[in-house]
């Protein structure tokens, strides 16, 4: 009993150690922020326009890929198809892909002289560098996201009740609307938390393809990068703000996974 209680350390010591990784950046972050100016670099009108641009763009790319994303989930999930991995492959690829990768690929595919640009032009859409592009950027890099929680969703539904409301004569879209989306609503709500997270914090693919222009494209994330050039104070009230929203939103998303495990 004595060894066995010893061998625990091979266990509590590499944790800590990691957990001190973790703790110890954030803490620091707090710690260096306070100071008198806190509020003043926190609610300035240069941090409110990049909290707001910041906030409507990750909520229209979560909206966007709930809508886009759901049925792709549930065709990913229900359907046979032939390439279904390799589309599996394609959709959590930019998970994965370095943000720098995922900016430079959306650069030349949409930008004035990109795969589609002049066909873009000639339509009078310029993507590159607006407010539009902003929101293409977190689609790209956060969609996965959310595709992947609700295909595990629609995955864990009993196949009994989809057969049982085919028996009641339930088509395919009231079997969804009815059935499905009602027994898959935690995982698609875990989803869209973790995919408007992940757009809040975006930053390499945005610098790429949308640039860091204040009110138009720098969201919190820029400001941050900006203010750490110009004024640390800012950066570091900045951060601050962005590390508690998330920790909120990621508090929420646990408490859904535990009522998961618990109903």
């Amino acid at each position: 009993m004595k060894k066995l209680s010893d061998s625990k350390w091979i266990f509590i010591l590499p944790s800590v150690f990691i957990i001190g990784l973790f703790l110890l950046p954030l803490l620091a972050v707090f710690l260096r922020s306070i100071n008198p100016d806190f509020f003043y670099y926190a609610f300035s009108q240069k941090a409110l326009s990049a909290l707001k641009l910041s906030i409507v763009t990750s909520t229209v790319t979560t909206i966007c890929t709930i809508i886009l994303g759901t049925p792709l989930a549930y065709i990913l999930a229900s359907w046979n198809l032939k390439f279904k991995s390799w589309v599996e492959l394609l959709i959590d690829l930019p998970i994965v892909l370095p943000p720098s990768v995922a900016g430079l690929a959306l650069l030349i595919t949409f930008g004035r002289r990109g795969l589609l640009g002049s066909t873009l032009s000639i339509l009078g859409i310029s993507l590159p560098f607006t407010t539009a592009a902003v929101v293409i950027a977190q689609m790209f890099v956060a969609a996965p996201l959310y595709i992947r929680s609700a295909r595990i969703g629609f995955k864990g539904v009993d196949k009994q009740l989809e057969e049982a409301a085919n028996v009641e004569g339930a088509n395919r879209w009231q079997l969804f609307r009815e059935v499905l989306l009602p027994l898959t609503s935690r995982a698609l709500l875990n989803g869209a938390i973790l995919t408007w997270t992940r757009a809040l914090g975006e930053f390499g693919a945005t610098i790429l393809f949308a640039g860091n222009l204040e009110g138009v494209t720098q969201t919190m994330p820029m400001a941050i990068y900006l203010g750490f050039e110009t004024d640390r104070g800012v950066a570091l009230a900045l951060s601050v703000v962005l590390i508690v929203v998330s920790t909120i939103l990621l508090g929420i998303t646990r408490k859904i996974e535990k009522d998961n495990e618990h109903s």
